[in-house]
């Protein structure tokens, strides 16, 4: 997508920001396979400092997005180049699809960032025309939807991308309608603002330094960028692998550490180690550990995660026995 603002060249600004981006997702992405290849704890990438990371990547990346979408199109929405990255996105985003399920087909892909970008991309142009504060309003208003509007309704899969289920669907990257457009929607009300007060005429005459040039073609070519860099970095962390083994633990200590660290988040040390204790002979007497150490549970084992997590805090909270059931009596 070509970056102009007023008639003035390309925004190099705008594609430093995106290489940056990607940039960082691929760090991320490396943390992740070094986690799957079991040279990382599990659970250490979906947990604090790795977490907040990697959603303040996918928000700087949408942000971008609505940037973009809004510097393309401000004065008139150009179909034809539209419509040829949309097509572009959409097939990146079915071929993500397909080769998740025959790799991951507990985790499929489904709904990922490509996919919300596709989507988004669509919706956005509904905004265009919309003042700057009305589209900051409305991205607060997506941000806050999953807190308030969730309901059983959207528990079906078909809805899963809406993002409003009462429970995270299985997927190795789920990046659903909300909370996530609301980054797109601020992105272009902060691009309508930065029209309106000259920042992108400023951007444009600005001109990068060489150390910058990595950053600018990643950002001129991400979608090739998004599409190669996992499947390059798993192959090397597999060849690595092969050369050196990471040193492997019995799958219920990988699976207490990691419900201990995500535990300690929000509460004590006492409370993790009997909820943890508690969860982990649950799934290790239901046959379950194995599918939830895949990354993966099927949907009846998430339905059932949350009843395992339900009645183990009311032990770890109680304290008491008579808090604890026989869990592997109450359902097979």
């Amino acid at each position: 997508m070509r970056h102009r603002a007023a008639g003035k060249s390309r925004i190099e600004a705008i594609d430093i920001a995106r290489g940056a981006a990607l940039v960082a997702m691929a760090v991320y992405h490396f943390g992740w396979d070094l986690e799957f290849f079991g040279y990382m704890d599990a659970g250490t990438t979906v947990t604090g400092g790795w977490r907040l990371f990697a959603r303040s990547i996918a928000t700087s990346f949408l942000f971008l997005v609505g940037v973009s979408l809004y510097l393309a199109h401000e004065n008139r929405i150009r179909r034809r180049a539209f419509l040829k990255r949309l097509a572009m996105i959409a097939a990146a985003a079915a071929a993500i699809s397909v080769a998740t399920w025959f790799a991951f087909p507990q985790g499929f892909i489904f709904f990922g960032i490509l996919h919300h970008i596709a989507l988004a991309s669509l919706l956005g142009l509904a905004f265009l025309r919309f003042p700057a504060w009305a589209m900051l309003v409305l991205a607060a208003g997506c941000v806050a939807a999953p807190h308030f509007l969730s309901a059983p309704f959207f528990d079906a899969p078909a809805l899963w991308w809406v993002g409003l289920s009462t429970f995270r669907p299985p997927s190795n990257d789920y990046v659903p309608l909300v909370p996530w457009f609301g980054a797109v929607l601020a992105g272009m009300g902060a691009a309508r603002i930065a029209r309106d007060t000259g920042v992108f005429h400023v951007l444009a005459l600005m001109k990068p330094a060489r150390w910058h040039l990595p950053f600018t073609f990643a950002g001129r070519h991400s979608l090739a960028f998004y599409l190669l860099h996992q499947p390059i970095l798993i192959g090397c962390v597999w060849v690595l692998a092969q050369l050196w083994p990471p040193a492997t633990e019995p799958i219920e200590l990988r699976f207490t550490a990691a419900c201990a660290r995500q535990c300690a988040e929000t509460r004590d040390a006492a409370f993790c180690a009997t909820y943890c204790a508690c969860f982990t002979n649950a799934l290790t007497t239901e046959n379950r550990l194995e599918a939830v150490m895949s990354g993966a549970p099927g949907n009846e084992t998430q339905s059932r995660l949350s009843e395992i997590a339900t009645e183990c805090t009311m032990r770890a909270e109680t304290g008491s026995d008579s808090a604890q059931r026989d869990l592997s009596n109450e359902r097979p």
